[in-house]
């Protein structure tokens, strides 16, 4: 029997088929590869382009910084106009050109970052949380009491005594714009002409240091303890007591050397600082004294609304962070028994209110308060922090936390002490400025809180001290700015912890004495409330 076979022509056709069918197999294969190819291309010219826009736009800015740094130098050395001329200004003016400070017209990194929608939008997340703080308060109130009320007595016990606050700042405030002022011009008045220079100097010194360590050092000290003044107005007027030491320093330690280096002509009285210049530096945000800054040309008023508003969200978020978030944990109903468990369990749960209080602090002074009056006063330099959330290292971060009180410490503190040493013991000026820094936020603390508890120096001089050592400029990957937050965090619950402990002690097992040692002692670690 025979098979029967197809035809020649419809068997080529077969062939042709499976021959095109492979090669368009063949062609979508090599079309996906290809796709896939340009896919991964894609996402890798995307990558390399972010990376060169980040490389390029921190190269731009320092290029500018310096450019602008470098333009103003000339400018800085000569004189306003007299008479429609320009006059020249000796190389050691109050805008030394010898690497100290130099201000430039520039904004703060946060009123330029809420420019970008992507970190405004963190902005609004923070106030989406203010508003449940406040509908949660609402509600347990309402549960509570069967009615709404938003009550903020515990604001209006912090801020207690405030007539006892004003005519205390008055007192400091009056003290530091006249004595310092006019004991500087009357000892540069002389100074040129005294046979002994170095008595005058010795002499007006020693006059002034005791002058000044009974009105800005033993005053405000006594009025807080005798007027027992209430937490945040305690706070108040010791802050102010350490910014009138710190700017009447300044000022003289800026002023003094240019006196002394500019012998006057026959005839002429010595070149003395305005009135005018120092009554502008006790209000502008620096404390780095100078006899003019970059100004604005007029004040945004809208602006200044703006601010003042957050300022008074701030405070009202730490309220309600207090009362939500603190308060329940660490004034219990009932009597507990103090274990390591409570003690770990407290240090955690106190670690999301101590971050959102320092970032709060952070964001409503050094931010909004410094702006709000640097915009007031049209002082146009608005560098009052840098991205220290970016740091990979402590030394950066204590570098660009508070940039303010960091170019005080440097220039009248490190710098100072390398000079003094002729530039030997590094380690050792920045030991010392450290622990400079250490006792005076202590000492902030201490008197703020009315009760002596050495967290914060012990956190400061010992930790900060050795983070700033282990992880220095040095460490650059992003791992180091995990592990930098972790430590903020733990640091930050250690802090609100203990101190919250501690308030709690000091009401609860009350002092029976007034020895030293009952003085320096905490109270939460005999005290089982």
């Amino acid at each position: 029997m025979m098979t029967a076979e197809p035809p020649n022509g419809l068997w080529h056709r077969n062939i042709k088929d499976r021959q095109s069918d492979e090669i368009s197999g063949h062609v979508e294969d090599h079309n996906n590869l290809q796709e896939e190819d340009l896919r991964r291309w894609q996402k890798h010219a995307q990558k390399v382009k972010v990376t060169v826009l980040e490389q390029v736009h921190d190269q731009l800015r320092d290029l500018l910084d310096k450019a602008l740094t470098e333009s103003i130098q000339p400018f800085t050395q000569l004189q306003p106009a007299v008479n429609g001329k320009m006059s020249k200004r000796p190389s050691s003016s109050s805008q030394r050109m010898d690497g100290g400070k130099v201000f430039v017209d520039r904004p703060s990194l946060l009123d330029e970052l809420f420019e970008i929608n992507h970190i405004r939008t963190i902005y609004h997340m923070f106030i989406a949380i203010l508003l449940i703080f406040c509908l949660s308060t609402l509600a347990v109130d309402y549960i509570d009491q069967g009615r709404l009320v938003l009550e903020f007595d515990l604001l209006f016990f912090a801020f207690g005594k405030l007539g006892t606050v004003t005519w205390a700042w008055m007192v400091m405030f009056v003290y530091t714009l006249l004595v310092p002022y006019f004991a500087l011009v009357h000892w540069g008045s002389l100074y040129h002409s005294f046979p002994s220079k170095l008595g005058l100097s010795i002499g007006t010194g020693l006059v002034l240091s005791a002058v000044q360590t009974c009105v800005l050092g033993v005053f405000p000290i006594y009025v807080v303890v005798h007027y027992q003044l209430p937490p945040a107005s305690r706070f108040i007027v010791i802050l102010e007591q350490i910014r009138f030491l710190m700017k009447s320093y300044s000022f003289m330690r800026e002023t003094a050397p240019v006196i002394v280096k500019n012998t006057p002509k026959e005839g002429e009285s010595p070149r003395s600082p305005t009135f005018s210049s120092y009554l502008y530096f006790l209000f502008c945000p620096t404390l780095i004294y100078r006899e003019s800054y970059p100004r604005n040309t007029h004040i945004r008023w809208k602006y200044v609304g703006v601010t003042l508003g957050m300022i008074l969200g701030c405070l009202f978020y730490s309220y309600f962070i207090l009362v939500r978030l603190c308060m329940p944990v660490f004034r219990p109903e009932t009597n507990q028994p103090f274990s390591k468990r409570t003690m770990v369990l407290a240090v955690f749960n106190s670690i999301l209110p101590g971050i959102m209080l320092l970032l709060l602090c952070f964001f409503a002074f050094l931010h909004c308060w410094l702006n709000l009056f640097g915009e007031l006063l049209c002082f146009a330099d608005r560098m009052f922090y840098k991205d220290w959330w970016n740091s990979t290292s402590f030394t950066n971060y204590y570098r660009t936390w508070n940039i303010v009180v960091h170019d005080w410490l440097y220039y009248y503190g490190y710098r100072d002490f390398l000079w003094l040493s002729k530039r030997k013991f590094r380690t050792a000026a920045m030991l010392s400025v450290f622990i400079v820094s250490a006792v005076v936020h202590e000492y902030a603390l201490s008197m703020g809180f009315g009760f002596f508890y050495p967290v914060m120096f012990c956190l400061f001089a010992c930790f900060g001290v050795m983070f700033n050592f282990t992880m220095n400029d040095k460490r650059q990957s992003p791992v180091f700015n995990v592990i930098m937050w972790m430590c903020l965090f733990l640091g930050q619950g250690v802090q609100v912890c203990l101190y919250c402990q501690e308030w709690y002690a000091q009401i609860h097992c009350p002092r029976t004495g007034n020895s030293f040692w009952e003085l320096v002692t905490p109270r939460s670690w005999s005290c089982s409330y």
